[in-house]
């Protein structure tokens, strides 16, 4: 279900609405030799594979958007030599969209089991379980859609960057398009992604960082839904891992704060933090050694 809603939720919305796409596209300056640009965009993507095929091995549920972002930002800075390369009006999304994913996902899973709690306190609780145990597919598959058109865009733009980069048309905004076959290529590896692997990042978060029940699955699934469409069409890259931890934090914390083991839960945003410095200087060392000897 998860692998078919990514990649209808990349489709459907890449159709209506690219700015995440646009955002990604805009964030970094390559300059102006194609060969350079080239080798660098490659550094960067092979420095990315590396910290998230690491992160999956261990089991660390790190934010694949912000090993992009950071693996871009790094490989430009090392080709441009400067700070220069980095064009802070898209840039700074980023920056929101960390906040959003952060604070809106946490403070609607608190809210929302709150709610549910009170809106269902005088049910019968196995047609209650019952209920939410359906209602937490249909959100589970709404975050999987969302999920698919957050991702997808990111991805697809790197695409895009490459072909212009190729082809010496400079990378302007305005002139970037996402052709359907695109679309259709990146929706198909996503659906094989989420369809092959992840089992240890869904144990990490799902069991061992807080044990929920169907209504609080719910409930976080659906806090996760509504953060990434407010992200999705305003244009913020967020992390869909992120947001959907950080949302299921705050509805374990709605419950009990103890209930959260906050062990696990450091350990994880200590990992979102490196990610930014560790990716991006990972992307920078990458390029300097492509550009030597390539």
């Amino acid at each position: 279900m998860a692998a078919i809603c990514n990649f209808v939720g990349l489709l459907v919305i890449s159709l209506i609405s690219p700015a995440v796409a646009a955002t990604i596209f805009g964030m970094v300056d390559f300059g102006d030799d194609p060969q350079r640009a080239l080798i660098t965009l490659m550094a960067a993507m092979i420095a990315i594979i590396v910290w998230g095929a690491a992160a999956w091995w261990f089991g660390i549920p790190t934010s694949q958007s912000h090993s992009l972002i950071a693996g871009l930002t790094g490989a430009a800075i090392a080709l441009m030599g400067s700070f220069d390369a980095i064009n802070w009006n898209e840039w700074i999304k980023v920056i929101y969209g960390i906040l959003l994913s952060t604070l809106m996902g946490f403070c609607l899973g608190w809210v929302f089991f709150r709610l549910l709690r009170i809106v269902f306190r005088n049910a019968d609780r196995p047609r209650a379980n019952r209920f939410f145990r359906a209602a937490q597919v249909a959100a589970g598959a709404g975050v999987a859609f969302m999920h698919g058109a957050q991702d997808g865009q990111k991805f697809m733009s790197i695409f895009i960057l490459a072909i212009m980069m190729a082809a010496g048309m400079g990378t302007n905004t305005a002139s970037m398009v996402l052709p359907l076959w695109l679309m259709i290529l990146c929706a198909i590896n996503m659906g094989l992604g989420t369809a092959v692997g992840g089992e240890r990042i869904i144990k990490s978060v799902g069991v061992d960082m807080v044990k929920l029940e169907a209504v609080q699955g719910f409930a976080a699934s659906l806090s996760t839904c509504v953060s990434l469409v407010v992200a999705t069409f305003g244009g913020m890259p967020v992390s869909t891992t992120h947001t959907n931890t950080t949302a299921i934090m705050g509805v374990g914390a709605s419950k009990n704060p103890k209930s959260v083991k906050w062990s696990i839960a450091i350990d994880m945003v200590k990992t979102w933090i490196l990610t930014f410095p560790g990716c991006g200087l990972m992307g920078f060392i990458f390029a300097k050694v492509f550009l030597i000897f390539l």
